[in-house]
């Protein structure tokens, strides 16, 4: 039985809605075998002998109750023996008006209206031998916790107003902290396992009446240090001080129904410790964009694209350092300080995924050196005599005086960044934070200590407004000495797809220019990071490879090198900017780092091919940097062109080599209706390509040959239907 089939069935059983034979129906609606359910109606197959409830092993645990209980039995129906002795597949309570459901082996949840469920078909699928299917991320857990905080999220807006700014900023506060205090029960930062989801079931009305209430008591209690409590429940008193600002303002919490407070206690019942900070933020953000659902995930960045722009900006030349430096302890020292000393600043970072992949890459590159450290003073004390003669006694002479610190010198204050979205920027300082932890608990097992998670020190520095207008400056200030890094997936948008706000920006920026309305968005990012940066600092942006193309170059990169003040030092060609996403975007991309203008190596990475070269121009070329300008007079004697190859066919009128071959066997006559032709891209990668060319006076000729004619008409079609342009070539 396939999927179609079985909504097909769900509908008539809603038709023929019986709520006697319901759940005998929906059985039956997946597949079961008659004489199964015959049996199972008969209670020869119910290991349960309660009325009104089903125990058929491996495969349900059925329960109908009264409306008020729904949600009371299906928490309970988790860890109650009647309901789990026989291991069902599925747990569905249900007063008939709703049903509620559980997946025990994914723990995927159902609260829909009964007449709902021919549109959610797919949830109980594995009763058919189809198991749901699965994201291809690079973590599960991250789709299934972002699902949950979706129907969360719509449960609290359905009952709390969201139309004020400050409504609005007081709701993504309140979900950060939630957030923070799964992943803090799952985590070891929390001192008892589900500590916060488990004191709302046991210390809340089922209604959800009091629930805001609570969080208000808890959300203080979180906030004030443990010498300063006073006169509070076991239970609340139980709460690490937290610290950090997450808890620190005074914010009205939403109020919460019997169904929100259930959505809430089931995103609670996951496993928060395997989320991955790295994309989490970004799937959590697509949570308050109901339009980005679509497939959750689809907008974060995968770590592979991510390390493009971070190895060959900073981290590359740090390891190459660490190798050069490998016995040499003093050098290995200073290393360590240089690295608690950058700081990262990404001026678009959206909910922060950049920032913590260049987090990640400085604490690991942190522990490989202090491993190393630990290492050589092993081998100056004589404990691995075998590795003596690899350094020079001068060395070994430090290394055995070494006395390492085995806490981490790279503080989360070091990063920076701006962003447009309040959600975002709050999930922003949440993931840095989640990320910190996660390295403390790896360096904890390497080293046997870690600096404490709780209470949480400083977060990243991240500001919320338009960076295009804000004062980088005074966001990230330079101080004498100071190692930046700048970098980031800035929002691209060509011309036409800016709205009035994006313009503005584009304008205040660059009125001194001449058409600069054609420039895509994301050359602000590139101008202003070009005046920012000196000779301790640089930037690499993952850019469309517009901006390297065509009239883009002679329009913006004379001000981003800034008459030879800057250049590009690596380049990494057009690639597919892709996610880990099942529906993953595709954009063509570039990455590009500029520095200011001094002696280093310079890099074009195309593939798996890295080319050392002299220069790099703006077209990402070896050459020198001659810029074309846009000209409007042809410098050779030829006709002037009025418009490039614009058919508007939707390629019905265009032919593969293949194509005209087999068009010319099987009809000769149409060999004078085909030419070839050449645009850019046959230009470019020396392609052979063909039209059907008409002229009008052969319109009837052309017609009398079948394949032509449809070409023609499904031009046609295609044309009728399109924009004021199209239409117009119809005729």
């Amino acid at each position: 039985m396939n999927s179609t089939q079985i909504e097909n069935n769900l509908q008539k059983l809603l038709k023929s809605f019986n709520q006697f034979t319901f759940i005998y129906d929906l059985l039956l609606a997946y597949g079961f075998p008659k004489a199964s359910i015959k049996r199972l109606q008969s209670g020869g197959l119910n290991l349960s002998k309660v009325n009104g409830e089903i125990d058929w092993k491996k495969k349900l645990f059925f329960k109908e109750v009264e409306t008020e209980e729904l949600y009371t039995v299906i928490e309970a129906t988790k860890t109650s023996p009647t309901a789990t002795k026989h291991d069902p597949r599925f747990v569905i309570v249900t007063d008939y008006k709703r049903l509620l459901a559980r997946d025990t082996k994914t723990s995927d949840s159902l609260d829909i209206a009964i007449s709902e469920i021919a549109k959610h078909y797919d949830f109980f699928l594995p009763w058919a031998g189809m198991e749901k299917a699965q994201l291809h991320t690079e973590n599960l857990a991250d789709v299934k916790a972002a699902e949950k905080m979706a129907k969360l999220f719509d449960e609290i807006k359905k009952d709390n107003q969201t139309k004020t700014p400050l409504e609005v900023h007081n709701l993504n506060v309140f979900l950060s902290r939630i957030l923070f205090c799964f992943f803090a029960e799952d985590t070891d930062i929390f001192p008892i396992r589900k500590q916060f989801t488990h004191g709302i079931v046991s210390h809340t009305q089922e209604d959800g009446s009091d629930l805001n209430k609570y969080l208000d008591k808890l959300f203080t209690v979180l906030n004030t240090d443990t010498q300063n409590r006073k006169n509070l429940s076991a239970h609340l008193e139980a709460f690490p001080y937290v610290n950090g600002g997450l808890f620190r303002n005074k914010l009205t919490n939403p109020v919460f129904t019997r169904k929100s407070r259930q959505a809430l206690i089931d995103s609670g019942d996951l496993d928060w410790s395997a989320i991955n900070p790295d994309i989490f933020g970004s799937m959590i953000q697509a949570v308050v964009t109901p339009e980005h659902r679509g497939g959750m995930g689809v907008h974060y960045t995968s770590v592979p694209n991510i390390m493009k722009v971070i190895e060959p900006l900073f981290l590359n030349d740090l390891y190459s350092e660490f190798g050069a430096t490998k016995y040499e302890p003093k050098k290995l020292q200073a290393l360590l300080h240089r690295i608690s000393k950058i700081k990262i600043f990404d001026p678009a970072c959206g909910s922060g995924n950049f920032l913590i992949i260049a987090y990640k890459g400085l604490r690991l590159l942190e522990i490989n050196i202090l491993q190393q450290l630990l290492s050589l003073q092993k081998i100056a004390t004589g404990f691995e005599e075998h590795q003596l003669e690899l350094i020079p006694k001068a060395q070994l002479t430090l290394a055995a005086s070494y006395q390492p610190s085995l806490f981490s010198g790279i503080e989360l204050t070091s990063f920076y960044g701006i962003e447009l979205d309040d959600f975002a920027h709050e999930i922003a300082i949440l993931s840095l934070w989640l990320a910190q932890h996660q390295m403390n608990t790896e360096f904890k097992q390497v080293f046997g200590t870690a600096n404490p998670t709780l209470p949480l020190q400083a977060g990243g520095n991240i500001a919320q407004g338009n960076a295009t207008r804000l004062n980088w400056e005074k966001i990230c200030p330079k101080k004498e000495g100071d190692e930046i890094y700048i970098l980031g997936n800035p929002p691209y948008l060509g011309q036409k797809k800016q709205n009035v706000e994006q313009k503005q920006d584009l304008y205040l920026l660059f009125k001194h220019l001449p058409n600069y309305k054609t420039l895509d968005y994301i050359s602000c990012w590139f101008y202003k990071a070009s005046n920012y940066i000196n000779s301790n600092s640089c930037f690499a942006f993952v850019s469309t490879n517009s901006i390297c193309q065509g009239s883009h170059v002679s329009l913006l990169w004379p001000s981003i090198l800034q008459e030879n003040r800057n250049q590009i030092f690596f380049a990494v060609k057009d690639f597919k900017w892709s996610n880990n996403a099942k529906n993953k975007a595709g954009v063509t991309c570039s990455i590009v780092g500029v520095n200011s203008k001094k002696e280093c190596k310079k890099s074009i990475i195309e593939g798996n091919t890295i080319l050392t070269v002299k220069n790099i121009t703006p077209y990402l070329s070896s050459d020198k940097n001659i810029i074309v300008d846009k000209r409007a007079e042809c410098l050779s004697n030829i006709p002037k062109m009025v418009s490039g190859n614009m058919a508007l066919d939707d390629g019905h009128l265009l032919l593969e080599d293949y194509e005209k071959i087999k068009l010319i066997n099987e009809y000769p006559e149409a060999q004078k209706f085909i030419r070839e032709t050449t645009g850019g891209k046959e230009y470019l990668y020396d392609l052979k390509r063909w039209c059907i060319w008409i002229e009008d006076e052969d319109l009837n000729e052309a017609l009398k040959i079948a394949p032509i004619k449809n070409k023609i008409d499904a031009c046609y079609n295609f044309r009728i239907k399109g924009g004021q342009v199209a239409k117009t070539l119809a005729n």
